[in-house]
């Protein structure tokens, strides 16, 4: 689950993360007085989308407008907000399609001495998270760990003990900071590690980390992920959560309790088990084809839940086709082709559908299947599946 900056900076404050000043603006005049209340020479307004690359980002209606503006006066923060405002901003990680801005946030002007790069994840291969620090703040780190990858330094802690204070210090020493700033390095790392850990993020990223002219650290962005797993542990966050930034079908899917992943393929994948799914996406792309989405039904499907995944699959214009992969392990085959039959005749199935069955009372589910008289093309494993179902498209 992601949230936006504004959200992020406030949990952040919550946790003793010091960062700047800042006043969330839903309107043109909102963002004037936000720029008079925080009562400074300058401000920047920032777009509220959950992507980065705002501030390289420019919107479709007004090219010339950046997402992330300097502006000096409540005037010049009423203007730059009525262009932003309901405006599509298009960035590096939206796409062409964008994304439509509804907030603001007007945050007070810095003196900046310099910009980091600080982002918390979960090394898997370790089981440890890992602190991921740099001198080179406000860039992709992807292309600093390409280009430099020495201004780039790491540090693994231990989640029950948190970011010890000898760990911070090495990693303000790795990318040279003086020892003012080391000194804030020492009371911010530790508090942002465990920020990390106490709130069951999968990601932290402050991009830039400022160093300020009387050197403090201050978080000048937020881009915060949870853990969705945890997510039942921190009741309070449903209401961080902002429907319009996410994909409606994968909304949907979460209700139905699907685990559905929207891909830019065009064939649509319909499977119980997650490393299943993984396998079908791969032996689709090895014969040919492009896996629409990834749409896990579980274990215990029922036939609503199989009927929801049907809708959901076909209200995508893209998918042209669609392979059903189904185990039968909990769930028996038949039980499996009895839901599915249910569906074909409630959906509506107007493309080609490939059905492959394995696992308890297959047999039986085959042979419902074949005398069901609904257009289905059996496979019997999953190398002839995905051959089968790329091949109708080149029918």
């Amino acid at each position: 689950m992601k949230i936006h900056e504004y959200q992020g900076k406030q949990l952040f404050a919550a946790a003793g993360v010091p960062i700047p000043q800042g006043v969330v603006a839903r309107t043109p005049q909102e963002a004037a007085d936000a720029f008079t209340s925080l009562n400074g020479a300058i401000a920047v307004v920032k777009s509220q989308i959950h992507a980065g690359g705002r501030g390289k980002g420019r919107f479709k209606e007004h090219p010339e407008q950046s997402g992330v503006v300097l502006v000096k006066s409540a005037d010049d923060a009423r203007s730059h907000a009525q262009r932003m405002l309901k405006s599509t901003l298009v960035t590096k990680q939206t796409g062409d399609a964008g994304q439509q801005v509804h907030t603001l946030y007007v945050e007070q002007g810095l003196d900046i001495k310099h910009e980091l790069y600080l982002g918390i994840v979960v090394d898997r291969e370790q089981g440890l998270p890992v602190v991921i620090f740099s001198s080179e703040g406000g860039m992709d780190i992807e292309e600093v760990a390409e280009k430099t990858p020495e201004k780039i330094a790491r540090e693994h802690f231990d989640a029950a003990l948190g970011l010890q204070p000898f760990q911070a210090r090495k990693l303000a020493r790795a990318i040279g900071l003086n020892a003012a700033a080391t000194r804030s390095a020492e009371s911010f790392l530790p508090k942002i590690a465990k920020f990390f850990v106490d709130q069951d993020c999968s990601m932290a990223e402050i991009n830039p980390l400022v160093l300020t002219g009387d050197d403090r650290l201050l978080a000048l962005d937020a881009k915060v992920t949870f853990d969705d797993n945890a997510l039942f542990r921190h009741k309070g966050y449903d209401a961080l959560r902002d429907l319009a930034e996410e994909d409606p079908s994968e909304v949907r899917a979460q209700a139905a309790g699907l685990s559905y992943v929207k891909l830019d393929g065009n064939i649509g994948c319909l499977v119980n088990g997650a490393g299943l799914a993984m396998s079908t996406m791969d032996l689709i792309k090895l014969h040919g084809g492009e896996p629409a989405n990834f749409l896990d039904v579980g274990g215990g499907a029922n036939v609503e839940q199989v009927t929801e995944a049907f809708r959901i699959l076909l209200a995508d214009a893209s998918v042209k086709a669609v392979l059903v992969n189904i185990f039968g392990g909990i769930m028996k085959c038949d039980t499996i082709v009895e839901a599915l039959l249910a569906a074909y005749d409630t959906v509506g199935i107007k493309v080609p559908l490939v059905v492959r069955l394995e696992g308890t009372n297959v047999e039986l589910a085959r042979e419902m299947l074949a005398k069901s008289g609904k257009k289905i093309i059996a496979a019997t494993d999953l190398t002839d599946a995905a051959k089968k179902v790329v091949a109708t498209l080149g029918a």
